[in-house]
């Protein structure tokens, strides 16, 4: 059993942690951003929802042409979805759990990075991922997924000033990476999320990338099943109308069921298996002792 638990955790692992991550265990005492009593140390704590919070993120943010174009012409992300999903979690993780200087290292990492990222869109619009309006979309795509995959599949009793408080505390990394009037509470999210949709266009590449996410290939043939159910799960966290813009047909209710315990069943081995994670590893820096 030792063996088989060794084994889910250096999987899991595999897709959080990675060449330049942060060093979780120091410097001791070190709250990072935000502390181990924050709503983002919470939400971010659970690999499963963080996993299908990332997947439906990044195809609400792919919705926009802008976002999607500098992807598209700037990484490898078609070849490597697994790849694009570790950057984003090695990132998230860092910045939450990390120490401040890990934290502040990886945002300047990536604001340099973003620097590099300019073009024109298919529609003959110029975009550069440093753009503070294309930052707040991304951000604000991204954590609201996050949010929704923690309350789906890790707790669904999260009170509605935790869920506040978390987008207020989060909207501190999108400031640093430049964006500008960030959304800080549910209510203004969801009408910043409304403001968006006419700008919001599925055409082929965005399809496209709903098929790479559909058919991501598993960090192993056993593992195939678990990942093609957590695309699935993925794609159905986005609201029902994005879900109509890419062309996939809601789940019913009780079929939405279904696929939410699926994943409540195979979330089990992982989280017995990992303890090793970033948050365990942060706490330990803080003195604290292991999660419940």
């Amino acid at each position: 059993m030792e063996f088989l638990r060794q084994r889910i955790e250096a999987n899991v692992l595999s897709i959080s942690r990675g060449a330049g991550s942060a060093d979780f265990l120091q410097p001791p005492g070190d709250p990072g951003l935000f502390g181990p009593d924050s709503a983002a140390w919470q939400v971010h704590s659970d690999f499963t929802a963080m996993l299908t919070g990332g997947v439906a993120a990044l195809l609400l943010q792919m919705l926009h042409p802008l976002p999607l174009a500098g992807v598209w012409d700037h990484s490898n992300f078609q070849a490597d979805m697994l790849g694009r999903l570790r950057r984003t979690a090695q990132f998230i993780a860092g910045t939450t759990f990390g120490s401040r200087a890990d934290a502040e290292r990886l945002i300047e990492r990536v604001r340099k990075i973003h620097l590099g990222v300019t073009g024109v869109a298919p529609d003959g619009r110029a975009y550069a991922a440093s753009d503070p309006d294309l930052l707040t979309w991304v951000h604000t795509a991204e954590v609201s997924c996050f949010l929704r995959g923690y309350l789906r599949y890790r707790n669904p009793g999260f009170a509605p000033e935790r869920q506040d408080r978390y987008f207020d505390e989060i909207a501190l990394v999108a400031e640093a990476l430049g964006a500008r009037d960030v959304p800080r509470s549910r209510a203004a999210v969801e009408a910043y999320i409304e403001s968006m949709r006419p700008q919001l266009v599925c055409d082929d590449r965005t399809r496209q990338t709903l098929q790479l996410v559909l058919d991501a290939p598993a960090p192993h043939a056993l593992a195939q099943p678990w990942t093609r159910l957590m695309m699935r799960a993925g794609v159905d966290l986005l609201p029902h109308w994005a879900q109509l813009m890419l062309g996939v047909t809601p789940r019913s209710p009780a079929r939405s069921e279904l696929l939410r315990r699926s994943v409540l069943v195979a979330a089990q081995p992982l989280r017995w298996a990992v303890r090793n994670g970033s948050i365990h590893l942060a706490r330990r820096r803080m003195g604290l002792p292991p999660q419940g």
